[in-house]
């Protein structure tokens, strides 16, 4: 039987690593990654099918959003209190019960209901998963565990979408939605059988995690931050129906675009560590920059399949590399207050996925794709500047 593992800073002692519920945890951020972002790869299906508009559709990456944001802030006090194995297990619960109701939805409001628990899932998971990794393990296998805790999460962005638009070709949406359910399951129970019981021995007081916000660097790097997710969404939540509609690209073509952005990004996150070494701001700033152009290219020139998988890919290999960056200031901005700014970056960039996809699919649904890549694009550009003023900021602070 595993021992019951203390939560509370400065009592955790050397134990042997528990590498079962390390990728228990893997597979979790898989599926909950996968389940996160399907609607990306079916909105075209699914917004037929409930009788909606495609704008519509993609409010389901929003309302997941505006979930996992007020989920990721209360969290801290809930974690504080409760068993982090019950809290873990109850959010995979969650994320089971989001796919079954999405999936047998009869109407939209249903599969929004359905969508809410997922952000509820998200928003608690990604708070408390890396700081429980980081306490199965002896202190000197800390980074292996963090590499395959973020490996569920690589693998689902290389095949959700892909694989998600080539099951509705085959299953239907539903079915694909569905298709996540037991790989949910196992995760549960897996994490059941392998997780210790990890009790805090003394709950701390709850601290505001805003307050992080009153340090210049710290507010200007997670606005620049928020931008480049807000900008990010704002295109790529409604590229499946600007490929059918502009590209043209049937069910198998769109699949393999899809699985070209992902391929693409797993070769930006392997690289993107030389880059940040050699300057970190200046990596984050020129991020946004290429997608930015990426972003007008492709509403200009994306009726050519092969100009658009050329773009795809180049979209995929910065933007997926992004957020290694994003921590990685985190962690040089904030290093005594790591969980705390991690709860704040959760919050943040679950906000800006949820209002990129809001103004997307406003502009889609009333003006068309022109104004959805434009605004993303200047949203990038503007992120980009923000950056920059946060590396400067971060250079005068004490």
């Amino acid at each position: 039987m595993n021992p019951t593992i203390s939560s509370a800073p400065g009592t955790r002692l050397e134990q042997p690593a528990a590498w079962g519920a390390v990728f228990a945890l893997s597979l979790a951020a898989f599926a909950l990654v996968a389940s996160e972002f399907m609607p990306v790869s079916l909105l075209t299906p699914l917004a037929f099918d409930l009788r909606i508009s495609e704008g519509q559709a993609g409010q389901a990456i929003a309302i997941s959003g505006a979930f996992a944001l007020a989920t990721s802030l209360l969290i801290p006090v809930l974690a504080g209190r409760l068993d982090r194995k019950l809290l873990l297990l109850a959010l995979t619960g969650l994320m089971i019960s989001s796919g079954t109701v999405a999936a047998f939805a009869p109407d939209y409001t249903m599969f929004m209901a359905g969508r809410a628990l997922i952000g509820v899932a998200i928003g608690g998971f990604w708070s408390l998963s890396a700081a429980t990794a980081m306490r199965l393990v002896p202190p000197a296998q800390v980074p292996r565990a963090l590499a395959v805790l973020n490996g569920g999460n690589a693998l689902a962005t290389v095949v959700a979408a892909p694989l998600g638009s080539w099951l509705g070709g085959i299953i239907g949406w539903r079915g694909a939605f569905f298709c996540v359910v037991p790989v949910a399951a196992l995760a549960f129970a897996w994490k059941a059988l392998s997780l210790p019981p990890m009790r805090r021995e003394s709950a701390p007081a709850s601290a505001n995690v805003l307050k992080l916000l009153a340090h210049p660097p710290v507010a200007l790097g997670m606005a620049a931050a928020g931008l480049f997710f807000m900008g990010q969404f704002t295109l790529f939540t409604y590229l499946r129906p600007f490929l059918e509609s502009v590209t043209h690209a049937g069910v198998r073509t769109l699949s393999l675009l899809l699985l070209l952005v992902g391929v693409a990004g797993v070769v930006g996150t392997t690289v993107i560590g030389r880059f940040l070494g050699a300057g970190m701001y200046r990596t984050l700033a020129l991020i946004p920059l290429l997608m930015a152009a990426l972003a007008l290219l492709l509403a200009g020139f994306g009726a050519s399949s092969y100009v658009a998988a050329v773009l795809l890919a180049l979209w995929g290999l910065v933007a997926t590399a992004a957020p290694v960056g994003w921590w990685t200031w985190l962690a040089n901005t904030l290093p005594r207050d790591a969980e705390a700014g991690g709860g704040l970056m959760v919050a943040v960039v679950q906000l800006s996925i949820m209002l990129g996809a809001s103004v997307g699919g406003l502009l889609y649904d009333g003006i068309g794709y022109l104004a959805t890549f434009g605004a993303s694009a200047a949203m990038l550009v503007l992120g980009a500047l923000l950056a920059v003023l946060a590396g400067r900021a971060g250079q005068r602070a004490p």
